[in-house]
């Protein structure tokens, strides 16, 4: 294991009855909030005239935008800061899932920067130590950045997605309430489970040495209860057990806890994100398409033991086998887990995306090196793990 040093100052709110506490968290920063959300399900369920009320019963003077989108553009962060700018916003609320989070997060990064453009700031790999404070109310349990300091930013004039981190990113408070999140599409619950999901696997839990057996079985246990408790939400949306497994599993899979002592990857997010910018799908969708052909083309003597494990802590798989044999039946049950519980389509051909843009894409995966990880991967390794999805 490596040293490491542990902060998050995210103060969360977890339950049914913790909303009444909005308004005096947010008057801790100011008066004037921007309220972003994104296409209207909170309005649908609700949720929005629960918030709005709270703020102005409270004089709280409420600024909006809305419509950002599922992969949130620079653009719509910008039109936020310009708001924050001319209005003197003092924090920023994000209702809404880890789109609307990671917008909120851009706008607050753009809002104190001398042109308001929050590209630059993505583009140029800054690490963000100034940005006004943003309160997060979750709806939807995935991305984990409603405890994360990273928002992911997309510049579809450019066919970019990147991420944008920074101390300063990491929300101040965070409002979760699994009821928050029955109204979900089956299609978006099964999507935000695999985000989950991944973002142990792809970036912690194969690190090798760089770990130890504590936080490794802290991995293997968010991974187990999304794997347990995502059937379950699916078929009983308001169940609220499942729900707040899920969202709780969210948050802790990147609020830096699971990763204090490791060394950390990104193949299967790096490998997707040129997915989302390219063609816009859904981003836990691209990963659950990636992650078993991804598990595959990195199998060898040196990972299959730790694969191995992941199907027999996570998924039952039987012990006893040798480490091939047994790695081979780990990424199988990863597999049915997508494509056959979660019920998601298998391959990108189903999503009408061909090899066009591959060689381009893979080129940006690397951004002129390799993805480094249990395998490093250069542009012809990720250039082949695209084709192996078709």
């Amino acid at each position: 294991m490596n040293d490491f040093i542990f902060h998050n100052p995210d103060k969360v709110y977890f339950g049914k009855k913790q909303m009444e506490h909005l308004p005096e968290e947010l008057l801790k920063f100011g008066n004037k909030v921007l309220l972003v959300y994104g296409g209207g399900s909170i309005k649908k369920n609700g949720l929005y005239d629960t918030v709005t009320e709270l703020m102005k019963g409270n004089d709280i003077e409420v600024f909006e935008l809305a419509g950002v989108e599922p992969n949130p553009r620079h653009s719509t962060a910008n039109k936020g800061a310009a708001i924050c700018k001319k209005e003197k916003i003092d924090v920023i609320l994000a209702v809404g899932g880890g789109s609307t989070i990671d917008c909120a997060k851009g706008v607050a990064a753009a809002a104190l920067t001398e042109d308001g453009d929050v590209w630059p700031l993505v583009s140029g790999g800054t690490w963000v130590m100034q940005a006004l404070p943003v309160v997060a109310v979750l709806t939807n349990a995935a991305t984990g950045s409603e405890m994360d300091a990273w928002a992911v930013i997309s510049n579809m004039d450019t066919n970019e997605k990147i991420g944008l981190g920074g101390d300063a990113l990491i929300p101040r408070v965070a409002f979760e309430n699994p009821e928050h999140s029955y109204s979900l599409p089956t299609y978006q619950t099964a999507c935000g489970a695999f985000d989950i999901f991944n973002h142990v696997l792809d970036n912690y839990y194969l690190a090798g040495d760089a770990t130890f057996d504590m936080v490794l079985e802290l991995q293997e246990t968010v991974m187990r209860a999304v794997v347990k408790w995502t059937p379950v939400a699916m078929k009983e949306p308001e169940n609220y057990e499942a729900r707040a497994n899920l969202m709780w599993a969210s948050s802790m899979a990147l609020n830096s806890i699971l990763d204090a002592g490791t060394v950390h990857g990104c193949a299967c997010h790096a490998m997707e994100h040129e997915l989302s910018a390219y063609y816009d799908i859904t981003h836990g969708h691209g990963l659950a398409i990636l992650t078993p052909r991804w598990l595959t083309y990195i199998l060898n003597e040196n990972t299959a033991s730790a694969i191995y494990r992941l199907g027999t802590k996570v998924f039952g798989v039987e012990e006893g086998f040798e480490a091939m044999d047994g790695a081979k039946k780990a990424i199988t049950a990863v597999s049915d887990f997508c494509f056959k519980t979660l019920g998601l389509k298998a391959t990108l051909s189903e999503l009408d995306i061909d090899d066009t843009h591959f060689k381009d894409m893979a080129e940006h995966a690397c951004m002129g090196g390799v993805i480094t990880g249990p395998v490093n991967l250069a542009p012809e390794d990720v250039e082949k793990i695209y084709r192996m999805c078709l």
